[in-house]
Order: structure tokens, then sequence, then C-alpha cells
């Protein structure tokens, strides 16, 4: 017998044997086997439990040409893979005719690794880091709007309420949303660390504890879906674009990353390296952690940042290492908004990481200064993050880091926004 509790999984790594039993002895009735597009917004296809043993051996086919960035429109096939380490429950579901959730690698039909896989590349990054004698962890804070929804159940432009930071009911009407979400997620296997109501109107942040970094990117497209559909369900809409209000604070998509040498003669801080090589390769890698228009609208306001700098106790710098014990000290990339593809973005902080640290970079020093108060002299000693998607797409295009890191298909269709890169 599975040690699986009722409406839980725990975070042990299943096999597919496993999963099997599991699936005959919980009664479960339809396997979600869920992936993204290059762009991060999740698909899936639902099979029955008589399939699944077929799926685990052979992979499911998919027409590639109806998935953003998979496939040309003359039609391909591409195969799903369900990892059965990731298996969780649709607590929402209802308990009879059980639906559970597992995410998938993508091949060719031959076998091949599917080259726009992001899950895969975020893989292949962690992997290359271990081979390089290092051990990253990774921590999301994610924030979102929730609006009202007119009698259609189509979403407004009214936020849910017209609380601000850290509010308590009953101006913060999101308190109940936010608490629904968290124990849905721990019902799924996922520990979040900590929510509240942010500066915004209807705007909500929840934060995770730090995992490896495809946990992480699996528990960032896992919470998505829970808040759109614990939003739903309560009446209303969740909102995860980077500026929903022109007015009002955006939505970020805070990194926390943090390293270990698994070299037991190391003895070097890595933190400094890492900061190095992200400031470094921030313009390059700014398309794929900021692709849409409004990315930009969110840059630069705010606390969001406009400027390559880091510091240890502002926040509106690209880079902020916060006070902590040395054995937590980790460095927080605000830049990315929810839009970004979790599993492209976390493996490019990692190569960036991971470039800093192979080239043992020295970063500047920490910055003290609060942009939004700066005189344009002191603004011009800093170099500044792309102001648009065009110009962010340029940047990728001819860089060389991006074009190591990443397929070229991929970069160019990430780098199409830009006039004359098609």
């Amino acid at each position: 017998m599975l040690l699986i509790q009722k409406g839980a999984v725990n975070k042990m790594k299943y096999s597919a044997m496993e999963v099997l039993q599991f699936v005959r002895e919980e009664g479960v009735k339809f396997i979600r086997l869920a992936f993204c597009d290059v762009y991060g917004v999740q698909k899936n296809i639902s099979v029955m439990p008589g399939e699944l043993p077929y799926a685990f051996e052979h992979g499911i086919a998919i027409d590639a040409s109806e998935i953003e960035g998979f496939g040309s429109r003359h039609g391909c096939d591409l195969l799903i893979h369900p990892d059965p380490s990731t298996l969780a429950i649709l607590p929402w579901r209802p308990d009879h005719g059980r639906v559970v959730r597992m995410f998938c690698s993508i091949t060719h039909p031959d076998g091949r690794a599917f080259e726009c896989d992001t899950r895969s590349l975020l893989i292949n990054a962690a992997t290359a880091a271990k081979k390089a004698g290092v051990e990253f962890n990774v921590a999301a804070e994610t924030e979102f709007y929730l609006f009202e929804l007119d009698e259609k159940g189509e979403h407004t432009d009214i936020p849910y309420d017209r609380a601000g930071y850290m509010d308590i009911a009953p101006q913060d009407k999101g308190e109940n949303v936010r608490r629904e979400i968290c124990l849905t997620l721990e019902q799924m296997g996922i520990r979040p660390e900590s929510s509240y109501h942010e500066a915004g109107p209807g705007q909500n942040e929840i934060d995770f504890c730090y995992s490896d970094p495809l946990s992480a990117a699996d528990n960032a497209m896992t919470f998505r879906t829970v808040v759109k559909t614990v939003a739903y369900r309560n009446g209303i809409w969740a909102d995860f674009s980077p500026k929903p209000i022109a007015d009002k604070p955006g939505n970020g998509f805070y990194v926390n990353i943090s390293a270990k040498s698994l070299t037991e003669k190391a003895k070097d801080d890595l933190l400094p390296f890492i900061i190095a090589g992200i400031l470094e390769k921030a313009p390059d890698i700014t398309v794929f952690l900021n692709p849409c228009e409004l990315s930009y609208s969110r840059l630069g306001k705010f606390k969001a940042p406009g400027y390559i700098s880091w510091a240890n106790d502002k926040r509106s710098h690209l880079i902020r290492v916060p006070e902590a014990p040395s054995e937590h000290r980790r460095a927080v990339l605000s830049s990315p908004d929810p839009t970004a593809n979790p599993y492209l973005a976390f493996a490019l902080i990692i190569h960036a990481a991971l470039y800093g640290i192979k080239n043992a970079l020295t970063p500047p020093p920490a910055s003290n200064i609060i942009f939004a108060d700066a005189d344009a002299e002191t603004l011009k000693l800093y170099n500044k993050l792309p102001s648009s998607l065009e110009e962010a797409a340029r940047i990728a295009k001819i860089s060389p880091f991006v074009n190591e890191c990443l397929p070229k298909n991929l970069v160019d269709m990430y780098c199409k926004a830009a006039n004359g890169l098609n």
C-alpha cells in the first residue's frame, strides 16, 4: 500500500509502478498529463487509467502544430512522457472520479529530446551546474491582482478590494482566498512560506519555500493554476499580467537564488559570483524574463527595477541581498514578472549565475541610492535594463550567451517581436 495521504501526495519521489498502484487503489479516473508551450502557458491532455501504462512506456502523441512554438502549420507529432515524481491530486475535483496530474517531458517520435521543451532545458541547466560542482536552490515570490467578475462571469477592471500593503480584513477581502490557495497547495504537496496583501488594490502575494530548481518551476506552474481556479470558484478573477492597473504597482515574479559548492575543499562564498554573473547577463536575458509589452510598463516604476544594480536593503534594485544568517543568504532578482516561463527563467538565471561562478566575477560595490530620488547625474552612473520589448529582443538576438544556452528556434520565437528579426 502506498503511503499517500487522502487528498494529498507526499513529497516522496514516486516511480511509475507506484503511480499505477495509487491510481488503482484510490479510484483515480482521469490523469492529466501537463506541459507548457515555449511561453509558459500550461497545456494538458487527460487520459484514462487504462492508458497510463502505455503513456509511461511510449508517451502520448500530441499535434505539435497546434502548440505555440512547437511545430509548423503543416503538422508534426511530438510525444509527452509523464514524470511520475510530479504526481499530485487536484483537490478541487470530486473524490468520486478523482483527478491527478503529472508534468511531462517532450520528445520527438524517434526518441530525441524536443529542443524547445523548456522543462528539459531547466533540467539540463541544473545538471550542468552539478557537473561544475554547484547546487542551486530557488524560491519564487509571485504577485497577482484579484478583480470582480460581471454577471456573465467575465472579468472586469474593478479590484476585489481597496486594501493596501499587509492590511487585514475587512479591508483585505482576499484573506480567505489566499487561505484557500495555501491550503489547496498544501494538499498537493507544495508548501507556501507566507501570504499577504500587497500594495495595489486587490493585489496579493504568496511566497514559497526553497527547493531544487525543477521543483520550484513545477510549483510555480501549479501555483498559477491553483490561484486561477480558487479565484474563479470564489467568483473573482486572478490577473498575473505585469501591469493590470496603469497607475498602480505591477506584478512581480521575484526569484530567490542561492548556491552551495558540492566540493568539500571549496570555501568561497558563491553569492558575490552569482550577483556579478546575473548583473552582467541581465540585458541579454531580459526578453525571456519580461516577454510582453506590458512588462516594460512595470520596469522602473514603483519598486520595480529599471537599472542594473544591486543593494543589501533597497528594494528598487535589480538584485537585493536581504539580511539573513550566512547559511540563508540569497540573491533576490526582482525584474521578472509572472508572464515569464518559469522553466526558461530559472534555466537562464542558473546559467548566468554559473557564468559568474566559473569566471570568479567580482560584482560592483553595493549601491545605497534610492532611484526614485536620484538626480540625473547619479543615474548616469548606472546602466539601464532594456526599456522596451523590441530593445530586449534585439539584445537577446545577438547575445552569444543566450545563443549558447538556448536553441536557435526558441531564441527566434522570443525575438520575433523586434522589427526585422524574423
